[in-house]
């Protein structure tokens, strides 16, 4: 089994709370330290508290601030401006938005996620 180092923190934003759990399960069972938020303002507040992630999973219809509206806010601040952001959505029509590394459809394709969360989450 891969051991995560200190930087291998991951914040999954997305309103499915049964998704956010089966993800981040799937994720400490790889050893990376899981964060997760209901909506794009509760991963503001988790990321204002918390040490920087590796990579944000980010679901892009959510209600009280969605996908789009939290890549906004992220990228205004100077310390998350190259954090990298993988989409998630259940939406077939929809593209990655400008400053992400890439978009996943729900279901998530578990080789596919673990794939990108390895690209850009450094083990040891």
């Amino acid at each position: 089994m891969r051991r995560a180092n200190a930087h291998s923190t991951i914040l999954i934003v997305d309103d499915e709370p049964d998704l956010r759990e089966v993800v981040a399960e799937l994720l400490e069972m790889e050893d990376y330290t899981v964060l997760q938020a209901a909506n794009g303002q509760a991963a503001l507040d988790v990321l204002a508290s918390q040490a920087q992630p590796c990579l944000v999973l980010l679901d892009l219809m959510m209600p009280v601030m969605d996908g789009h509206e939290f890549l906004l806010r992220l990228r205004e601040d100077p310390r998350y401006r190259e954090l990298p952001v993988l989409m998630l959505t259940a939406h077939f029509s929809a593209k990655a938005p400008p400053g992400t590394v890439g978009l996943l459809r729900k279901p998530v394709d578990i080789a596919e996620l673990l794939a990108t969360v390895a690209r850009h989450c450094p083990t040891v």
